[in-house]
């Protein structure tokens, strides 16, 4: 399991314990693709990747089950709402998400 950005201390075996993980931390939306940007579908409402940063990430590798393979992100609105999006890798990863991910911001990256 490799982790990212934010807290590389914290590790997370599925992807039900980092959602649970994230979740305790404050991440309650659940953020899905919508519209070119994030929906928090609790809140109702949608975000533009501008108004958006990627506070951490979490990948699951998944060896002892192939539906733990996913990559967990914390993300954070910038009027303060904070979520979890969940997308597959490599293949199986949604192409609307990744393009959306794409253009969101890594707290600690700089654009390229």
């Amino acid at each position: 399991m490799k982790t990212g950005i934010a807290d590389a201390t914290l590790e997370y075996e599925t992807v039900a314990g980092a959602v649970d993980g994230l979740t305790r931390r404050g991440f309650t939306e659940a953020f899905r693709a919508a519209n070119g940007g994030l929906r928090a579908v609790g809140a109702g409402k949608t975000f533009g990747a501008d108004d958006l940063v990627i506070l951490e990430f979490h990948r699951v590798e998944g060896i002892s089950d192939p539906d733990d393979m996913a990559i967990v992100y914390a993300v954070e609105s910038r009027s303060g709402v904070r979520g979890v999006l969940i997308d597959a890798f490599g293949v199986y990863s949604d192409p609307t998400t990744s393009e959306v991910l794409k253009r969101v911001p890594m707290l600690g990256k700089s654009a390229a």
